[in-house]
């Protein structure tokens, strides 16, 4: 496999991943005041709608470009779900956050 083909796939899985996770949270947005849901914290509802949204993805991408879907493309959904609700939760801030504080600065370890 060759780097701009990769690069290329890359890209596609970045721009899912971000795609999912705006609809997760516009979707969160809109349903969390329902009634039965405004008890439940709204991060809960969150990763049930990450859960739900990624696989049933996967499923719509597979049947309209005619792949045979395989198990492990469901399983692959279901932890690309949690990576969704991270994205969607704010997570953006929250991985900065770790990298700022674990990366090397040049001539001492952070801690």
């Amino acid at each position: 496999m060759n780097m701009e083909l990769m690069m290329q796939y890359i890209t596609y899985g970045l721009m899912a991943l971000g795609v999912l996770a705006f609809l997760v949270a516009v979707i969160v947005q809109v349903i969390k005041e329902l009634p039965g849901l405004n008890k439940i914290p709204t991060s809960i509802v969150a990763l049930a709608v990450s859960l739900i949204l990624c696989p049933m993805a996967v499923i719509i991408l597979c049947q309209y470009f005619k792949i045979t879907i395989v198990w492990y493309y469901v399983f692959a959904a279901f932890i690309a779900a949690f990576v969704v609700y991270v994205i969607a939760t704010g997570g953006w801030e929250r991985a900065a956050e770790i990298w700022q504080r674990t990366r090397y600065k040049r001539g001492k370890i952070s801690k």
